[in-house]
């Protein structure tokens, strides 16, 4: 264990999530039945090896599978209420465990220990949202056009749910899918990325000391471990109605591919290229802290970190000169110290990626006002930390189009009315996430209206990060057209039947149509 490791209790966080001896492999749990070669998982803070996991074969998915269908036959019968209840006493165990969780977050993940544990607290809030949902999976009644006829409609249990999630956040998005789809009556089977493997065992150790408290069978949450390969096993099975991935819009593709092929449902949260768009009549200093948290929190990389700043130009210089002063006053470092601002990238081919988008930003012309780099030395030993980087640049540069998992952010001038504006907002293949400041009313309208902004997510005076948990997120375009968490998103995870009851003695057919007999 590194020194960061002792000094932050690393070790105790594990043992508290019931992970032991995982340098040698582990294997956690009948439902994990990994068998195949094992993959390291090294934190990007101190570049310290946390531990080993073994990955899941074609003969450990068939395991998989057939506990997981096998618990689905239960969970169904289950009453939606009395599911809740399992997802109430989940939202607990994490509550009780949410310090150590958030801690492993941030140190398998990189990102500040004040994020980790509200990425913990967005699973504890997506339970809540879930057991109220128990209560409501409601249909509709209809009004027959034949007489004495009944018509409704009702939802039921998909079956077994596929969820593929992205480093960046490890736990929450598998809570966003998970919580809905076992209120829903559907069991899981999640893939964690590969970069953060180790918070995905510590989910599963969580979930499967509920279940067995309950005596409920542990399929009802399956873990799988490994790469594209072992993701590529859920896609293309036909036993799977519904795969959720999260990751790149490249990665979406082929998924999307892969489950039409066989006439599956597939949900999709892929890439962002966020932009705010900073008006006249824009409260400065609202626009420059959520600018900068949208930039540079997580270091970048959040699906909706903000890449883009697009500002009037009576205002351009103003907010230009705010915003590097603002980051001169960044702190980087270990993000489990709670007084640096900014952690580091998830690895170092994170980090190429980095440098060689500031590269090319000045070679198509654009100038940097807050320079990159990354960082050597003490406390960067693991060659993951970099600068946020601000550069002046024009909408239709390729790597302004591109989304870089990083913390560089474009500054763009717009000219004239708002609509311009929005132009230049649109104006990229991906849309999930934007947001408008000013104080004026007729611009935020503007915004939010059917020839607005063509995200999902549209914010008006609050930036583009973050989302609450009461409503539907997810983007359009090529971010994927998928919605999870709140809303109405739960009808995803089932499946809608209509149905009609005749209770007369007679069966007149629909249209007026006669057939006797």
């Amino acid at each position: 264990m590194s020194k960061i490791a002792k000094e932050f209790g690393i070790d105790d966080a594990l043992q508290k999530l019931g992970i032991k001896d995982i340098n040698e492999g582990t294997s956690t749990g009948s439902v994990n039945f990994g068998s195949g070669d094992i993959i390291s998982s090294y934190s990007p803070v101190d570049g310290a090896l946390i531990g080993k996991v073994k990955t899941t074969t074609a003969s450990d998915f068939e395991k998989v599978m057939n506990s997981a269908t096998s618990s689905f036959k239960t969970w169904r019968t289950t009453p939606a209420p009395q599911r809740g209840e399992i997802v109430r006493q989940f939202g607990d165990k994490l509550r009780e465990l949410k310090e150590p969780l958030g801690k492993l977050v941030s140190y398998e993940m990189g990102k500040s220990y004040q994020e980790g544990l509200g990425e913990v607290q967005e699973m504890i809030d997506i339970c809540d949202f879930a057991v109220g949902l128990s209560r409501q999976l409601h249909g509709l009644t209809m009004h027959s056009e034949r007489p004495g006829h009944r018509m409704y409609e009702q939802y039921h249990p998909l079956g077994v749910v596929g969820i593929i999630s992205a480093f960046n956040f490890p736990v929450a998005v598998w809570a966003w899918n998970t919580a809905l789809a076992w209120v829903c009556g559907d069991v899981c089977i999640w893939k964690p990325s590969e970069k953060a493997p180790l918070c995905g065992i510590a989910c599963q150790n969580i979930a499967a000391t509920v279940f067995k408290a309950n005596n409920l069978p542990e399929g009802i949450s399956c873990l799988i471990n490994g790469d594209y390969k072992v993701g590529e096993l859920m896609t293309h099975d036909n036993r799977i109605p519904l795969v959720s991935a999260t990751g790149s819009i490249r990665m979406g593709k082929i998924v999307a591919q892969a489950v039409a092929s066989r006439l599956g449902k597939s949900l999709l949260e892929l890439g962002g290229n966020n932009a705010i768009i900073v008006t006249p009549d824009a409260d400065i200093k609202m626009t420059i802290i959520g600018a900068v948290f949208g930039a540079v929190g997580t270091a970048g990389q959040r699906c909706t970190s903000t890449r883009r700043l697009i500002v009037h130009e009576s205002v351009y210089d103003t907010v230009k000169d705010a915003l590097i002063k603002a980051y001169n006053q960044l702190r980087i470092g270990n993000p489990l110290d709670e007084n640096n601002h900014v952690g580091p990238l998830i690895d170092t081919a994170a980090v190429t990626l980095y440098e060689k988008a500031l590269k090319q930003v000045e070679e198509e012309g654009g100038k940097m006002i807050v320079e990159g780099g990354v960082l050597k030395g003490e406390g960067f030993e693991s060659g993951c930390y970099v600068k946020p980087a601000i550069a002046e640049a024009k909408n239709d540069f390729g790597i302004v189009q591109h989304e870089t998992f990083a913390p560089i952010l474009y500054l763009l001038k717009y000219s004239g009315e708002v609509q311009n504006a929005i132009a230049l907002q649109n104006g990229v293949v991906q849309g999930l996430s934007s947001a408008i400041m000013t104080n004026n009313l007729r611009e935020a309208e503007n915004f939010l209206s059917c020839a607005g902004s063509d995200c999902g997510i549209a914010n008006v005076n609050i930036g583009t990060s973050g989302a609450e948990i009461g409503g539907a997120f997810g983007g359009e375009k090529e971010t994927g057209g998928g919605r999870e968490s709140g809303s109405d998103a739960w009808k995803i995870y089932m499946r809608r039947q209509t149905n009609t009851i005749n209770y007369t003695t007679e069966l007149p057919l629909a249209q007026g149509i006669k057939f006797d007999l």
